[in-house]
């Protein structure tokens, strides 16, 4: 339910789902038909951003994330933290970088991942310490230079 209290799930209630959901530490509410039926009925209201998708199948999914951080180090997990959320989950993903978009492989994929913006704010810790370095303003010029040429996928976030 997209844009509905945070992008919620619905689905029929088993005895094992709710088991699965108290094993993960996932929070859910059971609800009524009729309840279901109401909150159906608001989102399909025109005037707000919200809508109901059925999926129908889960999607192939892509991380755009190199191997090696700017200073040749290999990236850890706990250095990105969309391939951090998703491992945790057990959401499949493959993470893809230059070589593959250029080797057209992102017709593979239904969702593609693109970092976009710094939620943390470590970003601009980072570039308070570092944008004035020449290896930091080189890997700018060549991230810039890679954004010009892609060709997306169906579906990105």
């Amino acid at each position: 339910m997209l844009n509905y209290r945070g992008g919620s799930f619905a689905f029929p209630y088993t005895k094992t789902f709710e088991k699965e959901c108290k094993v993960r530490g996932v929070s859910f509410e059971v609800i009524s038909d009729s309840e279901w039926l109401s909150i159906r009925a608001s989102i399909n209201n025109p005037e707000i951003n919200q809508e109901v998708i059925k999926l129908e199948k889960a999607p192939k999914i892509a991380v755009y994330t190199p191997d090696f951080n700017p200073m040749g180090m290999r990236i850890q997990p706990w250095d990105d933290a969309v391939t951090l959320v998703l491992t945790y989950a057990e959401i499949p993903f493959d993470k893809i970088y230059d070589r593959e978009v250029i080797g057209e492989k992102l017709v593979e994929y239904d969702w593609l991942h693109l970092h976009h913006e710094d939620f943390t704010g470590q970003y601009g810790k980072f570039y308070g310490n570092q944008g004035g370095q020449a290896w930091y303003k080189v890997n700018q010029q060549k991230s810039r230079h890679w954004l010009q040429i892609w060709v997306f996928p169906r579906c990105l976030i």
